[in-house]
């Protein structure tokens, strides 16, 4: 999966006076035990002796098809050998400094406990891995953000854990898997959506997660390719369903960002969702405008992975389509498709201004981030 390709060189954004907010970098424990310090004794025990339970048999971790070693840059593995994304030196000086990032957000994945079908496990663990954020990166580097980690499932526990954590600045939004038991537009999620507002916090949405369904909607795919694939059907059910159930009516301050979705499947949903509600809006009279104004109003993108087309001039045409406004920069690293942001978007035909929104000013307006 890891090809090397000569690339022209081109001018760091730094050099092209750009910053940059990468919302989208992934963390790692070098090992399991990393959690520990900030697990009590029953969960330090639970994890070693019983060990995850997640709503996707035979998976702990990363969901069928299996994907390459940890799903990495080959030169992203730090100078030790261990996990890309677990030595916070290394990611300073491999990422942050090398491509002059001025924040970085952190959007975990490997120990989520929003995939456990134990509640109070999944809500110790997402617990620990929230002060295990803080603890090893966001106080190793002032310039690294946080992710309230939160179990979807159990929305007591997220409710408490939101409500425990968004004093500390350092984090900048709730994170809940789009895969889920249910579709997230279902009114047993609405605590999670009413505590994201109370608290001025956006809900970020990262692909994947194990609601325990396949993720196609008849089985499993043969090859990685397509479930890497399925996962922009997941992003376009998501806002189907925030959106015709009524989330955003019922919550008309709350902002969601999907993460590592593309972005260029949103204007054609939009046509469709508007299609379809003229005709049958008596069924939903609770929707007041046009699903496409819900979407476009309380939904943000991140950029990784760029949808390309070949043709000049057809992502420019997308990005209008979109708005500029809605999309924030990701790099995704250290995996193995992460966007270099010295040649990320310089086919689009974006003025520097433009650019410079996408870069960072649309992520420090929503994080707040000065």
């Amino acid at each position: 999966m890891n090809v090397t390709v000569p690339l022209p060189k081109q001018q760091t954004p730094a050099e092209q006076g750009l910053s940059i907010v990468d919302c989208d970098i992934h963390p790692a424990p070098k090992v399991v035990d990393e959690l520990f310090p900030f697990m009590a004794k029953r969960w330090q025990e639970h994890l070693k002796t019983f060990g995850s339970h997640v709503r996707q048999g035979l998976s702990d971790g990363l969901a069928h098809p299996r994907m390459t070693p940890d799903v990495a840059r080959v030169d992203a593995w730090p100078d030790d050998g261990s996990t890309p994304g677990s030595d916070p030196a290394f990611m300073k000086r491999h990422h942050l400094d090398a491509n002059g990032v001025e924040y970085g957000i952190l959007i975990p994945l490997g120990r989520s406990g929003s995939h456990q079908r134990n509640l109070e496990y999944g809500a110790a663990l997402c617990s620990a891995v929230n002060d295990w954020q803080i603890s090893k990166y966001c106080e190793f580097d002032n310039r690294i953000r946080a992710s309230i980690t939160a179990t979807q499932e159990d929305t007591a526990a997220a409710v408490a854990e939101i409500n425990k954590r968004a004093k500390d600045k350092r984090f900048v939004q709730v994170l809940i898997p789009p895969r889920a038991v249910e579709p997230l537009g279902k009114r047993r999620y609405w605590p999670i959506y009413e505590a994201a507002v109370a608290n001025k916090l956006p809900v970020g949405l990262h692909l994947g997660g194990m609601g325990g369904h396949p993720s196609t909607g008849s089985g499993m795919g043969s090859y990685y390719i397509e479930e890497h694939t399925s996962n922009v059907q997941t992003m376009q059910g998501l806002i189907t369903s925030l959106v015709i159930e009524g989330v955003f009516e019922a919550f008309p301050d709350l902002q969601m960002v999907l993460i590592e979705g593309g972005f260029a499947w949103e204007p054609a949903l939009n046509w469709r969702m508007d299609k379809h509600w003229k005709n049958f809006k008596a069924e939903v009279p609770h929707l007041k405008r046009a699903p496409s104004e819900y979407s476009k109003q309380h939904i943000r993108f991140t950029t990784q992975p760029i949808e390309e087309p070949e043709k000049q001039g057809d992502l420019r045409q997308i990005i209008d389509w979109v708005g500029v406004d809605r999309l924030m920069f990701s790099t995704d690293y250290p995996h193995w498709d992460f966007d270099d942001p010295r040649y990320a978007l310089n086919s689009a035909g974006l003025s520097v201004a433009e650019k410079q929104k996408i870069m960072s000013g649309n992520a420090k307006a929503l994080y707040g981030l000065q």
